[in-house]
């Protein structure tokens, strides 16, 4: 791995700071069984990791055979991942840790994210981090750009006042990691215990817990 000095850590949300790729799943899974069609909870997890909600409700329509407009299925969908969040998100394992690893030495970061702000904002609120994340979230619909597409944490970088070689960026689906890749931003992927395909290329850091970040800092000269 390359040393080079971290000024900025930008963090991905679901699945990276909150532990919500299986309850956003059972929220499609529960939206479905609503309109008469059935999906696994299996099929989601394996196939709907990351990218723009529409794309992803429009491919689990066709793997479910439901024909539904996408006016009345988001907002069902959004409605019951709120629900589930509201009763059972929990933070990732080490977070609390890292954050404050990076206030101590004085390593800026923001969180970035595929999705709407108020369910940032809500997920960060439910799990007690929205005051340490207040006015460093980040989303797509700002920069009108979703992931893999670069624009989106190139657009965060820039507003965190930072070059995309001064930053890493920690993920956990493949679309994230490849959007890292092509905004030319030093990648981890996180292993959150989920099915998900590791990224090949070189250039991405793969590791199995957020700690590890930690001790990776600890060795890069700041």
């Amino acid at each position: 791995m390359i040393t080079k000095t971290v000024k900025c850590v930008i963090f991905d949300c679901d699945g990276t700071l909150v532990n919500s790729e299986t309850l956003c799943c059972h929220a499609l899974v529960n939206v479905f069984e609503q309109f008469g069609a059935h999906i696994s909870l299996e099929q989601c997890l394996a196939q709907f990791k990351g990218g723009k909600l529409a794309d992803v409700l429009t491919d689990a329509m066709v793997l479910a055979k439901l024909n539904i407009s996408l006016d009345l299925l988001e907002p069902a969908y959004r409605d019951e991942v709120r629900r589930l969040f509201s009763e059972q998100l929990e933070v990732m394992p080490g977070v609390e840790l890292l954050l404050n690893y990076l206030e101590e030495n004085g390593i800026e970061y923001c969180v970035v994210s595929n999705g709407p702000r108020d369910k940032i904002e809500m997920s960060l609120e439910l799990t007690g981090l929205l005051e340490r994340f207040q006015g460093r979230i980040y989303s797509a619909f700002d920069a009108n750009s979703w992931k893999p597409d670069p624009d989106l944490l190139m657009y965060c970088a820039f507003h965190m006042g930072f070059s995309s070689d001064e930053c890493v960026y920690i993920d956990d689906t493949p679309k994230g990691v490849e959007a890292g890749l092509n905004a030319d931003i030093e990648t981890f992927q996180l292993f959150n215990g989920y099915e998900i395909t590791q990224c090949s290329d070189a250039r991405v850091t793969q590791i199995g817990h957020l700690e590890e970040l930690v001790d990776i800092l600890r060795k890069r000269t700041f």
